[in-house]
């Protein structure tokens, strides 16, 4: 089996964020499988599970960042997945959030990794513009928007699909 080599692993105070492993694929399809899909896409059987998370894969191949698999310090269940999305069809780069399991939210596992993903953005992979692409109806990930700082741009390109673009303010020095 071959793995990706030489990706970032960020860390949390409880959350390690590390790069999909082949390991993943069942929880990612499995996921896909659940009503929680509606607003990522939506519902997809075994092989479009699989064939998107072969694209979670090639996204850091193509573009050297991507979502990363998120999981406890002393548990690699994959929580979720968060970070850097930017396809050759996105109008802009993006920082965003899929929790696996509802049982997993309430608990900060997003604001917590989302946060380290947008550091990250700004100051490791120096980009200009961070935004937050939220399908409409999806009001829990508005809310974490929002307490991540992000504020609703209504004249920024959508990504092709319906929905808010939420724009994150740069740190201020």
């Amino acid at each position: 089996m071959i793995t990706l080599t030489g990706t970032p692993v960020l860390t949390t105070e409880r959350l390690t964020l590390r790069v999909p492993q082949p390991q993943d694929a069942e929880t990612f399809i499995a996921f896909y499988k659940t009503d929680r899909a509606k607003y990522v896409g939506g519902l997809k059987d075994d092989r479009r599970g699989w064939d998107f998370f072969c694209t979670e894969i090639g996204h850091w191949v193509m573009n050297g960042f991507g979502m990363f698999v998120v999981t406890y310090h002393n548990d690699d269940t994959p929580l979720g997945i968060v970070g850097h999305w930017y396809p050759n069809t996105w109008p802009e780069k993006e920082v965003g959030w899929v929790l696996f399991d509802a049982k997993h939210e309430g608990k900060g596992i997003a604001f917590e990794a989302a946060t380290a993903c947008i550091d990250h953005a700004w100051n490791t992979l120096n980009w200009d513009t961070i935004v937050s692409y939220i399908a409409h109806g999806n009001d829990a990930s508005v809310a974490l928007a929002e307490r991540l700082g992000a504020v609703r741009d209504d004249k920024a390109e959508e990504p092709g699909k319906e929905a808010y673009v939420y724009r994150h303010p740069r740190p201020t020095a």
